[in-house]
């Protein structure tokens, strides 16, 4: 029997079936986190609720059988509402962080959990290119920052934080020694003057050089560091360390002009005219440089700028830095030169200053006891590694030891984790319901290839049905009952027995990281 049905104002005909398989036909997109082609509808997410218009009832597209006459609407205000509050039932009780608790007090956001991993297994030239991701120059800022991120390591709660910034250092020092540099895009035809070489400013030239854009560094000194030439000792940054790694933004394809201040020798009508876009970087403005900038000025005697985009009032001018505001660490001058080049290339693209995306972040908070000893499981129980020398830092052998001492807070399914992706898509607030009762922190670990928290679980039922189909001899089923739900194999036997077949099919379609391969994405 052919029905005949709307959805989104197509009309269609179609042989029986559901209204998400109708929706396909159309091209039309519903999200789900309990579906998947091959396997029976299971109905427990309810976020591929649409709205039917003749009856004015929300129902969920992959079990409603299409019917004759529906006018189904599948993105409207009501309908993302209804979405919206399902993820946010399933996320107050979701035990798992997707950002590492150091990343996240990372000023420049580097992926600490990611360069700890591959530390461990030896790989030294990827750990240089994902830290160069954020932190052009590691080894300056592995002997200067006061690290906050080992103040929110949650290892520190159990003997002493990882040592990241020690780490940082080293993965800093091996690439200089390497002498390796990322690879440029393509030319674009564009370039930049950015003003002021210190940390913000030599950040900013490198990531608009690794875009492809031509790059002048106007320094008023004589050679680039900015504060950290004089406000730090010798013996704490060695000179040779700040002038080879800063000097790499040449090695990168930029052009650096010492001795030449904004104001002074050059003004920023001229660079104006001459590039295509400014970055100003100058470190705190003195008492009348913004009216000799020709910049407007805060009430607090920073160059005033947009905080989101770091534009200035004058089209294709950015701030960065002390320049516009209050930078107390070197790494957080970094970040904001990463941020002003972002900006700075979104407006040579597109005509609109580029803003990173602020993705769905769960935050596990505080955790101890039989909590915190699950993600000790993991870890090398070893305590703080103490280098051999400590002013030569950490070996490669040292550095292994000492990083193999991370709890990995973070996810191994950061990228494709369904549940994140609508969290950050809807909206959705992680503490907008709070739980009567809450799942423990666990990790079951039976299985060498994977890893199973069971506080990630949404009790999909993707999985128990995936092992059904592939005929696994034991399987997955459900154990328990409302929070205490969880997958387990009959018997008590460990995940390996249960997913003989089938694993990296389960794995594939666990819309959370609730199961995934050990080493991660």
């Amino acid at each position: 029997m052919t029905v005949h049905l709307s959805i989104d104002g197509k009309e269609t005909a179609v042989a029986g079936g559901t209204v998400l398989e109708a929706a396909h036909g159309l091209g039309v997109e519903i999200p789900t986190l309990c579906w998947a082609e091959g396997c029976p509808p299971f109905t427990s997410c309810m976020l591929c609720v649409v709205e039917e218009r003749a009856t004015g009832r929300l129902i969920p597209a992959c079990s409603a059988p299409a019917e004759n006459g529906m006018r189904v609407e599948t993105d409207n205000a009501r309908v993302r509402e209804a979405r919206r509050a399902a993820l946010e039932l399933l996320l107050s009780d979701h035990r798992g962080d997707c950002e590492g608790p150091c990343r996240r007090a990372c000023p420049a956001h580097l992926d600490i959990p990611r360069m700890l991993r591959l530390l461990a297994a030896g790989d030294w030239p990827r750990a240089v290119a994902v830290v160069r991701e954020t932190i052009p120059f590691a080894a300056v800022l592995g002997r200067v920052c006061p690290a906050p991120c080992e103040k929110a390591c949650r290892r520190g709660a159990h003997d002493a934080a990882v040592a990241v910034c020690l780490l940082k250092r080293a993965v800093g020092d091996y690439g200089l020694a390497a002498g390796t540099l990322p690879v440029c895009a393509g030319p674009t035809g564009r370039r930049v003057a950015v003003v002021g070489g210190g940390p913000a400013g030599a950040t900013a030239a490198w990531y608009l050089r690794a875009a492809g854009h031509g790059c002048t560094l106007f320094e008023a000194g004589d050679g680039l560091g900015g504060r950290l030439r004089d406000a730090v000792g010798p013996e704490r940054l060695p000179p040779a360390i700040l002038e080879a790694e800063l000097g790499l933004v040449q090695r990168l394809g930029c052009e650096v002009r010492t001795r030449t201040r904004l104001g002074r020798e050059v003004s920023l009508d001229g660079l104006a005219a001459e590039f295509d876009a400014v970055v100003v970087a100058t470190g705190q403005p003195g008492e009348g440089d913004a009216a000799a900038f020709g910049l407007a000025a805060t009430e607090g005697g920073r160059l005033a700028r947009d905080r989101g985009t770091l534009s200035s009032a004058r089209a294709g001018v950015f701030i960065a830095g002390a320049a516009g505001g209050s930078c107390r660490m070197a790494v957080q001058a970094v970040a904001e030169g990463r941020r002003a080049a972002l900006a700075a290339d979104g407006w040579l693209r597109t005509g609109q200053a580029g803003v990173a995306p602020t993705g769905f972040d769960s935050r596990l908070g505080h955790i101890e006891g039989e909590e915190l000893a699950a993600l000790l499981a993991e870890a090398d129980g070893r305590g703080r590694v103490t280098p051999a020398t400590p002013a030569g830092g950490y070996t490669e052998a040292e550095a292994a030891a000492e990083s193999a001492r991370c709890l990995r807070c973070d996810c191994r399914k950061p990228h494709t984790c369904r549940l994140r992706a609508y969290a950050a898509e809807y909206g959705a607030r992680q503490a907008q319901y709070h739980a009567a009762e809450r799942r423990r922190v666990e990790r079951i670990l039976d299985d060498p290839r994977l890893v199973y928290e069971p506080g990630k679980c949404i009790a999909c039922g993707l999985c128990v049905r995936i092992t059904q189909r592939a005929g696994e001899r034991l399987g997955l089923g459900f154990a328990g009952r409302g929070f205490a739900t969880k997958v387990t194999v009959p018997f008590g036997e460990p995940l390996s027995a249960g997913l003989e077949k089938c694993a990296a099919a389960c794995v594939e379609a666990c819309p959370t990281g609730a199961l995934a391969w050990r080493e991660g994405e």
